[in-house]
């Protein structure tokens, strides 16, 4: 009896060790403890002040599964919907089962494992950088003097930064675990708005340079993760690409053209070799002629139809961005004055007396990315009826409160009496204006997802006016909503967001491979050239 109780007593302790293992390891418990509490102010996790070390552990131990490792179990059931459907796993099932079966396959599916999550905190230097920009490496570079030879490619920028950032932190005097804002000090306001909105992190509503950082810095790990499965994505569509394109070229040519490619590429051809023979001596010699792999190959050929600098991260990245300016652009052309300049006014940009429609425009464009004021008189610009008339009836102004009691009042009534009232309330300050912005935090947020769900056909339409975009005959409802949804989030965020359109950018660039591989190869006739135009259009 007494040695199943110490069996017992044993196996109970060797539980214990390892489910404390994880703990024991965690990256947090070597940081500093200012690290510690930038953690938990980032997760917006309050903590008591002063804290000891014990008690801020304690609070990241029981939070950090759900925000370091494993994110996706704060999600909501749309966004964890929206992320299988990315990897084309099909939802409706798990979706019935109810929000943990959602979690359980995204958890299947997840970009790594808990362990290398779990590792990947250990050395943030590793990736935290690996989603700058050329321009901010540089720029932090130059700041601190970091010596970057010529020529100063994405690739060596990143690579000189990686290795010189803890000596900067101590240089700085500032921990290197979890960085503080002193490895942003390089960054602008608009570097900060643009990688969030790049990164799919959108920040409308936020000016303070603070919780700029805190989000980029809190949201670093999921956007490295993103694009690294971007990347991987593309390189695969990249390589199946090459050798479609490479066996379409080979069936193309004739006799005379495989005898010369053997012959330029010093490949034996024995007497005698019928044409389906000479194809299949080609396609075994090409991986080795044209890398040591096909996908070694489809990589190069990737390589060199998405980058300027030989890196197809760095350069995808950078087209995806320009993708969004460039759609932002089409669509500042389109807009009305009023809204350019209500754009302007809600970013705190004075517009100079008598400015011109070009003028605005290219205003508007040059602040693409700046940030917005945290609410301002054009946050009620797409607020519901009801909650516009919610707000008129507490905002304590006797007269919005009438226009918000007036009967059949139209939405834009609504709209200019609820941003008068909001007017008055900012000048006012004190706590009209603290009621009136807590009202906005509440509807905005709530609003989130239903955004001109309720909206009748007469009030799109008038919004859409309010753009100056046209609205075609025949258009549906939901074809209206959808409109006044994109002119909505240009207005708000400046950009798009582009990291949903990033695999779709890759894609476009992968079909600039074709020309590269015609190349290679020395595909000459018009029957090769038509092959690959058609593996061209396929892509």
């Amino acid at each position: 009896m007494r040695l199943l109780s110490t069996v017992f007593s044993l196996a109970l302790a060797a539980d214990a060790v390892v489910a404390s293992g994880w703990f024991s390891k965690a990256a947090y418990n070597k940081w500093h403890e200012t690290e510690l509490e930038r953690w938990l102010s980032d997760h917006d996790i309050p903590y008591p002040t002063p804290a000891d070390r014990k008690d801020l552990e304690n609070l990241i131990q029981k939070n950090w599964d759900s925000y370091a490792v494993s994110p996706y179990k704060n999600w909501d059931s749309d966004k964890l919907t929206e992320y299988l459907q990315t990897k084309g796993i099909e939802t409706k099932e798990s979706a019935k089962s109810g929000k943990d079966s959602l979690i359980s396959q995204v958890q299947n599916a997840w970009y790594e494992t808990e362990d290398k999550a779990q590792t990947a905190w250990t050395s943030v230097s590793d990736w935290f950088l690996d989603t700058w920009t050329e321009s901010t490496l540089k720029a932090f570079a130059d700041k601190h003097g970091i010596p970057v030879p010529q020529p100063r490619t994405r690739d060596t920028l990143l690579q000189k930064v990686r290795a010189n950032y803890e000596t900067v932190a101590k240089k700085a005097g500032e921990t290197a675990s979890y960085p503080g804002d002193w490895l942003y000090d390089s960054w602008s306001e608009s570097d900060l708005k643009e990688w969030l909105d790049t990164h799919g992190f959108p920040a409308p509503q936020i000016t303070d340079r603070n919780k700029l950082i805190s989000l980029v810095r809190r949201n670093s790990r999921l956007a490295y993760l993103k694009l690294q499965d971007q990347k991987a994505t593309a390189s695969a569509s990249a390589s199946a690409a090459y050798a479609t394109l490479t066996d379409k070229l080979i069936d193309a040519w004739g006799e005379s053209q495989l005898k010369e490619f053997c012959d330029k590429n010093g490949i034996n051809v024995p007497q005698g070799s019928k044409v389906n023979e000479l194809r299949a001596l080609v396609r075994k010699n090409r991986a080795q002629i044209l890398g040591d792999n096909v996908s070694a190959s489809a990589a190069s050929a990737f390589g060199a139809a998405t980058s300027k600098a030989g890196n197809q991260y760095a350069k995808a990245t950078d087209d995806v961005t320009l993708a969004a300016q460039d759609a932002f652009d089409k669509v500042v052309d389109s807009w009305s004055e009023t809204r350019l300049k209500a754009y302007l006014d809600a970013r705190g940009v004075p517009v100079p007396q008598g400015s011109k429609t070009a003028e605005l425009q290219a205003l508007v464009r040059r602040n693409a990315h700046k940030a917005a004021h945290p609410y301002s008189a054009w946050t009620w610009d797409d607020l519901s009826y009801d909650n516009l008339k919610n707000y008129l009836a507490s905002s304590g102004n006797a007269a919005a409160k009438k226009v918000g009691d007036k009967s059949g009042a139209t939405r834009d009534e609504l709209v200019e009496a609820a941003q008068s009232a909001y007017s008055s309330a900012s000048s006012a300050g004190g706590g009209s204006y603290a009621s009136a912005t807590s009202y906005l935090a509440q509807a905005t947020e709530s609003a989130k997802k239903s955004t001109f769900d309720t909206w009748s056909e007469s009030e799109l339409k008038a919004y859409l006016d309010s753009y100056g975009i046209p609205v075609h005959q025949g258009s549906t409802l939901n074809e209206l909503k959808a409109e006044a949804r994109k002119q909505s989030t240009y207005f708000k965020y400046g950009t798009t967001n582009p990291a949903s359109t990033a695999f779709a950018k890759l894609s476009e660039n992968v079909k600039g491979a074709y020309q590269w591989v015609v190349g290679q190869l020395g595909a000459g006739s018009e029957a090769a050239k038509k092959k690959a135009g058609d593996v061209k259009e396929e892509l």
